[in-house]
């Protein structure tokens, strides 16, 4: 389990990344951050965000209707 959890359920694209780039710059490197989502495309936009930022997809899982995203901040 990630140090940080941001519940984004209910939420649409683009505010569960947005929501989560603002958490990420506070975090420590290494620090891990879950994210839960209910928007479909939050899985897709999480790879994109992570792909831009450097930042390290851990994790993307989907249960009944959520979607369980783990982010780790890079150096």
């Amino acid at each position: 389990m990630a140090e940080h959890v941001l519940d984004a359920r209910g939420l649409q694209c683009p505010l569960p990344v947005l929501r989560a780039n603002k958490i990420m710059k506070g975090l420590a490197v290494g620090a891990e951050l879950e994210v839960l989502a209910s928007d479909p495309a939050a899985p897709q936009d999480f790879v994109s965000y992570a792909r831009t930022t450097g930042h390290v997809l851990v994790d993307s899982r989907a249960d009944a209707g959520v979607f369980t995203i783990v982010l780790r901040k890079a150096g």
